[in-house]
Order: C-alpha cells, then structure tokens, then sequence
C-alpha cells in the first residue's frame, strides 16, 4: 500500500509538473478517504500519507483551517479523540492558527 500511494504522489508530482504556469488544476481523480484513526502508534504514517493525498488531490483550494478540520473529522476514538477535542477547543477560540496541515 505504501508503494501504491508514493507511485500515486510521484505521478501527481509528474503531472503537475506538465502543467503550464497559471494553468488551473483539474483533478478527476477517485482518491480513497483514510480510516478512522483512533492513535494506534503503528497505523500513524498511513493515517498521515491518505490525509496528504485526499488533500493534495481532493482539498487543496480550502483553506487550512478547514483542511485540519477534515482531517480531524478521521481522528476518532482512543488517544486520538482526547487530542482532536483539545485541538477544536484551541481553533475555537483562536489559539492556534496552522501554517500547513
């Protein structure tokens, strides 16, 4: 799977290399949404590369705030749920503004 998803990011990197400058981006392409995530240790890089491509591909003209809020929408249950609550209360409330997802 992981092999899968760099051929799918490095095809994405390719093309949009083809890309004139100013071009629009036009993406038609089905991308798989992540699992719920509930902090298991060893499922975090996969969680994070899905997120990445559905982003990359699926969301890339929203703004930030909403890319975080989509990801968290994934983060359920566990360790995880405990962390995404305290994260809401923080944007809520604008303690936090992210650069980047």
């Amino acid at each position: 799977m992981q092999a899968q998803i760099q051929a799918l990011l490095a095809e994405g990197a390719g093309a949009a290399g083809k890309r004139r400058e100013g071009e629009a981006r036009t993406v038609n392409i089905e991308v798989a949404k992540p699992q719920l995530f509930d902090g298991t240790l060893s499922k975090v890089t996969g969680f994070v590369m899905v997120c990445k491509l559905y982003i990359r591909n699926k969301l890339a003209e929203t703004t930030v705030e909403a890319q975080v809020q989509w990801v968290l929408s994934y983060v359920q249950e566990g360790s995880a749920d405990v962390w995404k609550e305290n994260v809401l209360e923080e944007l809520e409330v604008g303690e936090v503004e992210y650069e980047s997802v």
